[in-house]
């Protein structure tokens, strides 16, 4: 199969790529210079040069800050793009992967995870712009669209909560983070693997991509200390009222994912698994 990776400058588009190419499949990436989802014209040369069996769609506008006075911006870019690659698509009977957030459900905190097929009802810019994207894709391309909702992402490229922890713990004696907050840190390495996963079966509608069990952010930084080998007391509890921002954080993001089993694919690891093992490589990237 032939894959096209959009936004495949980010940090999950760059593991994406470099997941299928592990893998030896036949991939483009391409970023928000070379396409722009936004521009019908641009999608058109894209797919007429790329012939593409698979798309994935990784770009979008995540500044969920800016957002809320940027919104028309945010939804041309979160929603009207991935229409246009969704109709592309559905043209020349590709498949589409579109990624999406947490932030289209309320944050309400729940006994359990958000499951797949929950009402969504988003109390931000980004969240609305995001669902509207969402439902574009499964409009147009019934049936051969897959969203894939992920939330508290982290890498080794590029800017995220684990690196930040790690920049901190060498400079600071304390740090204070959020404990009334909860859900699933996530490594983008793992969602690239199952959105390849994915990619091979015919499997569509709405998947969950996080990292299993729960956290807060607390914790979280907690567990960043200790695989670091410092002090994880140093790590201090504080609440969201410390660091008001324009929009809302959720404060409940863990998702459910039912729907990996029913379509025969291995659901995401437990999220301290992925963190063991995604650590030493970023801390490497960050020595470089």
């Amino acid at each position: 199969m032939r894959w096209l990776v959009t936004g495949a400058g980010g940090m999950l588009g760059h593991d994406t790529v470099r997941e299928l190419l592990d893998r030896g499949e036949d991939v483009t990436g391409l970023d928000r210079v070379t396409l722009d989802i936004t521009e019908p014209d641009a999608v058109q040369r894209a797919f007429d040069a790329h012939r593409p069996d698979v798309v994935v769609n990784c770009a979008a506008y995540t500044a969920v800050d800016d957002a809320e006075t940027d919104e028309a911006r945010a939804l041309r870019v979160n929603g009207d793009g991935p229409r246009l690659l969704a109709r592309a698509c559905a043209e020349r009977g590709a498949r589409l992967i579109h990624v999406s957030t947490d932030y289209v459900f309320s944050g309400e905190i729940r006994a359990t995870p958000y499951p797949e097929d929950h009402p969504p009802a988003p109390r931000t810019a980004y969240g609305r712009t995001k669902l509207a994207g969402e439902r574009a894709v499964l409009a147009e391309l019934p049936g051969a669209a897959a969203v894939v909702r992920t939330a508290w992402l982290y890498g080794v490229h590029g800017r995220n909560f684990v690196r930040t922890m790690l920049e901190l713990e060498a400079r600071r004696d304390t740090v204070d983070v959020v404990d009334d907050q909860r859900g699933q840190p996530t490594w983008s390495a793992d969602v690239a693997a199952r959105i390849a996963d994915l990619g091979a079966t015919t499997a569509h509608g709405v998947f969950h991509a996080t990292g299993s069990g729960e956290a807060s952010w607390y914790e979280l930084a907690r567990e960043v200390f200790r695989l670091a080998g410092a002090d994880p007391d140093r790590v201090r509890p504080t609440d969201s009222r410390s660091f008001t921002r324009p929009a809302p954080r959720p404060a409940y993001s863990a998702l459910g994912h039912a729907r990996w089993r029913e379509a025969g694919l291995a659901p995401p690891r437990d999220w301290r698994s992925a963190l063991s093992e995604a650590l030493p490589l970023i801390r490497k990237e960050m020595s470089q």
